[in-house]
């Protein structure tokens, strides 16, 4: 079957042991798999990392890559993949598919029956692959770890990603006042046109917030700590543009703050984002690329330009 998939392990050029080509069809380890024929899925920035090797060493190579995927099961019924499956081998107790399991980018997948979540009918299979992962993670963040129904005003840091984006869209469809920081002003222009508010990264926000979405980092950490209110929550999910981040302890204690981490998100909470989607909220998708030129699409990813999602249509 075709597939997408990590053939070598490059941190300096990770599109480098970027492979498109045949692998075998999946067989399910266990009785209570089963195979999806995928009709769409997208991509995420762990698929960049997977490249690099982060959480994929080489032993397991080849590996296809795809967290995210829609499609048909063996009823013939439309479903959403749920990525996370149990791992008592990793230490966050569970892991993605493409870390242990054979990935998403494939014509066909194999996951456990209880991963699959049905469809809407409203909802397209474009906008439904857009979920999985950043999406996910992005509620997971707002509503779970950061309880964002307690607070009146969000920032998210660094507008564009997949993840940042959609806490944005969830943020203000919540009907919280956003604010939202980012170099490109292309990509203030877009945030705004979301309902946000755009800054430069390190602008004076006009209040302090009580959650702040962090997925960028040391540049964007000590202006996080310094925009949340007294009691506020930084909730964190990445650290894109480098991991050690310096951190005032003074500012900690003093503000009473919260840092926390974050990281996906449950399949229950899936189904709530399918049911959003059905009640009319829209991801914003960057660009949909044909199956067949899922190197392209990689390579866009790559580039730093992208804002939203970018997804692949498998039935091309």
């Amino acid at each position: 079957m075709r597939a997408v998939y990590a053939s070598a392990i490059n941190a300096d050029d990770p599109l480098a042991g970027l492979t498109v080509g045949e692998r075998p069809e999946p067989e399910p380890p266990a009785d209570d798999w089963t195979v999806v024929q995928v009709t769409a899925s997208a991509l995420n920035h762990h698929d960049l990392w997977s490249l690099r090797g982060v959480g994929l060493p080489a032993d397991r190579l080849p590996m296809i890559l795809g967290c995210d995927a829609v499609g048909v099961d063996e009823t013939g019924a439309e479903v959403v993949v749920y990525p996370v499956l149990p791992d008592q081998a990793d230490p966050r107790g569970y892991s993605l598919l493409s870390e242990r399991y054979q990935g998403t980018f494939a014509e066909r997948v194999t996951v456990p029956r209880s991963n699959l979540i049905p469809k809407p009918a409203n909802v397209s299979r474009l906008d439904a692959a857009c979920l999985p992962t950043a999406w996910l993670t992005a509620y997971h963040m707002l509503v779970s770890r950061g309880r964002v129904n307690e607070v009146e005003a969000v920032l998210v840091q660094g507008a564009g990603g997949g993840v940042a984006t959609a806490a944005v869209v969830l943020a203000v469809h919540l009907g919280k006042r956003v604010y939202v920081t980012s170099r490109d002003p292309r990509k203030r222009e877009r945030v705004a046109a979301l309902g946000a508010t755009a800054l430069e990264p390190g602008a004076r926000l006009p209040e302090r917030v009580g959650l702040v979405i962090e997925t960028v980092g040391v540049p964007t950490f000590d202006h996080s700590l310094k925009c949340a209110a007294p009691g506020g929550r930084i909730v964190v999910s990445g650290s894109t543009a480098g991991h050690l981040a310096t951190v005032d302890l003074r500012r900690v204690f003093a503000m009473q703050l919260e840092i926390l981490g974050s990281s996906m998100g449950t399949s229950a909470e899936l189904a709530a984002l399918l049911d959003l989607l059905d009640r009319g909220l829209q991801p914003v998708i960057d660009e949909v690329f044909a199956f067949s030129d899922a190197r392209r699409a990689f390579e866009k990813l790559a580039s730093g330009t992208v804002f939203g999602k970018i997804v692949l249509d498998h039935t091309r």
